[in-house]
C-alpha cells in the first residue's frame, strides 16, 4: 500500500516525541503555524496531527491546542485492570473490603460443606438460577424499593456481566446507545465488542441533560439508553425522582430500552424509586454484590421485562451458561441471613469516613463526589494536564485514572478519577496529599 504524501512528516514528528525532544505536555504549533513551517497545505498539516493523535502521541482539545501524550502511561489508563506492583498504592480501583470478610466467608463455606446436597453444586443451574435463588434476590431487591416477581428475576456473574448480557440480548451492530458524556468504562467495552454506537449526552447536574437526550432521539434512531441515576460512577450523581419520572416519559416516547446499572447505589442510604420500578416495562435492572460484598465474589442480578427474559436467559446460555453453584449458595445465604443489608451499611460508614479524608486532603480543589462514594471526581485546574499528573504519581508508586476511559466524547476533559475504596485506611490521606502537592506543583 503506499504511503500518504505526508507520511515523512508524521515520521519526523513521531521520532522526536519519542525520543524526548518534545516533553510530555508540550504544546504543538497550531495546525495553521505547522503548515506554514513545513510549507504544506492547511488540510495536510491536520492529518498529519490526526495520524499523531491514532498513534497516541498527541491529543488534541478544542479551543486549546494540540498536546504531546505522556507515554509512561497505558493509552487507556482505567480501563484493562493489571496486577497491583508491591507497595503501588491503586487509587484506580475501587475493591473495598473489610477486616472481618475473610471469616465471613470462611464461617460460609463451613456451612455450605454441612449442608445437604452438596451434588446440585456440582452440576450445571438453570440459566438465570433456580426459583428458590431467583426469589431470594427479588425478596432483596423489594426491600431496596424494587418489587419484582423472581420470574422477573435473572442471576448472572456479577453486573459486568448483567450489562454484558442486557446489551446482547435487546441490541445489535451499528444500534445507537445513549450514554452521558462521562460514563463506566466497563460500558464502554461492552459497546465496542458488540459494535454499538455510543452518542453522549451532556451534563446537567444531576444527570444528563434530558433536553439534549429529546433532541437526540428525535434527530436520530436511538435504541437504547444506559443510565446511573443512583450513584453515577464516577461523578456521584443521585438523579431527583422527578429527573427519573421525565426520562421514564422519554423512553415510553421514543420507544427506548434503558439499562439501569445500579451497581453502587447501595451507598446511597435514601434513594428515589429505582427507574426500573417507575418504567418497568421498559427497563432492565442490573446490579450485584462486587462492591457490597466483594469483587471476588461474581454474583450479580437483573431485573427484566417479561418479554425480554428469553433473549436475556439466551444470553446467559451462550455467555456462562449459570453461575457458579458455590458462589450463588453463598450468596443467596447471605442475602437471606442479613449479611449482605450488615455489609452494606458498614460500607457506606466507611465510604463516608473516606470521603471526608478526601475532603481535607484535596481541600482547595475541585471536587465532585457523593457523600458516602468509594470515588471522588478531581477537575484539574487550568492548563495543568491529567496525564502529566497521573504519570508523576505513578512514578511515586500512586496509579490513578484519567479522564480517557470514562469519556465518551472525543475530547475528554482533564480530570482524574480516585477511587478510594482499595487504600488501606491509614494510608489513604498521605496517598491523596500526595495528589494534591502535585497538582498544586504544575498549577503554579
Amino acid at each position: 500500500m503506499t504511503k500518504p504524501r505526508f507520511q515523512p512528516l508524521v515520521d519526523e514528528l513521531a521520532s522526536q516525541i519519542r525520543s524526548g525532544r518534545y516533553a510530555p505536555g508540550t504544546r504543538l504549533p497550531t495546525h495553521r503555524r505547522f503548515a506554514q513551517m513545513h510549507g504544506i497545505a492547511l488540510v495536510t498539516a491536520t492529518r498529519v496531527y490526526a495520524r499523531l493523535e491514532e498513534m497516541g502521541l498527541v491529543s488534541g482539545e478544542v479551543g486549546r491546542g494540540t498536546f504531546v501524550r505522556e507515554g509512561a502511561l497505558p493509552r487507556e489508563l482505567g480501563v484493562d485492570q493489571v496486577a497491583v506492583a508491591e507497595g503501588l498504592v491503586d487509587l484506580n480501583f475501587n475493591y473495598p473490603s473489610l477486616p472481618e470478610q475473610a471469616k465471613l466467608l470462611s464461617g460460609a463455606l463451613r456451612r455450605i460443606a454441612g449442608g445437604g446436597d452438596l451434588e446440585a453444586l456440582l452440576r450445571y443451574g438453570p440459566h438465570g438460577g433456580r426459583p428458590h435463588e431467583r426469589a431470594c434476590v427479588a425478596r432483596h431487591l423489594a426491600s431496596h424499593g424494587l418489587a419484582v416477581p423472581p420470574e422477573q428475576v435473572l442471576i448472572v456473574d456479577g453486573a459486568q456481566h448483567g450489562l454484558a448480557v442486557a446489551a446482547l440480548a435487546m441490541l445489535k451492530p451499528g444500534d445507537v446507545v445513549a450514554v452521558d458524556a462521562l460514563t463506566y468504562p466497563g460500558f464502554k467495552v461492552v459497546a465496542e465488542m458488540l459494535r454499538l454506537e455510543l452518542a453522549p449526552v451532556p451534563a446537567a447536574g444531576e444527570g444528563c441533560d434530558l433536553d439534549a437526550l429529546e433532541r437526540l432521539c428525535t434527530r436520530r434512531r436511538v435504541r437504547a439508553i444506559y443510565v446511573m441515576p443512583t450513584l453515577h460512577n464516577p461523578l456521584g450523581w443521585v438523579s431527583s425522582l422527578a429527573w427519573r419520572r421525565r426520562l421514564a416519559a422519554i423512553v415510553r416516547k421514543h420507544g427506548l430500552t434503558a439499562i439501569e446499572d445500579a451497581a453502587y447505589a447501595f451507598l446511597d442510604e435514601r434513594p428515589p424509586t429505582p427507574l426500573a420500578a417507575i418504567a418497568p416495562e421498559a427497563t432492565i435492572y442490573v446490579s450485584g454484590i462486587s462492591k457490597s460484598v466483594a469483587t471476588g465474589l461474581r454474583f450479580g442480578f437483573m431485573v427484566v421485562p417479561p418479554p425480554c427474559v428469553p433473549d436475556c436467559v439466551r444470553a446467559i446460555r451462550a455467555t456462562t451458561w449459570s453461575t457458579p453453584g458455590i458462589v450463588t449458595s453463598l450468596a443467596c445465604a447471605w442475602l437471606e441471613d442479613g449479611t449482605v443489608r450488615r455489609l452494606e451499611a458498614e460500607k457506606r460508614r466507611d465510604a463516608a469516613a473516606r470521603q471526608a479524608i478526601a475532603r481535607r486532603a484535596l481541600a482547595g480543589l475541585t471536587l465532585t463526589a457523593h457523600r458516602a462514594s468509594y470515588f471522588t471526581w478531581l477537575s484539574l485546574p487550568q492548563d495543568v494536564r491529567a496525564e502529566r499528573v497521573a504519570a508523576a504519581l505513578l512514578e511515586r508508586g500512586i496509579s490513578v485514572s484519567i479522564a480517557t476511559p470514562f469519556a465518551t466524547t472525543k475530547q475528554a476533559p482533564q480530570a482524574m478519577r480516585l477511587a478510594l475504596g482499595s487504600v488501606p485506611l491509614e494510608r489513604l490521606n498521605e496517598s491523596l496529599d500526595a495528589v494534591k502537592r502535585l497538582v498544586d506543583r504544575e498549577t503554579y
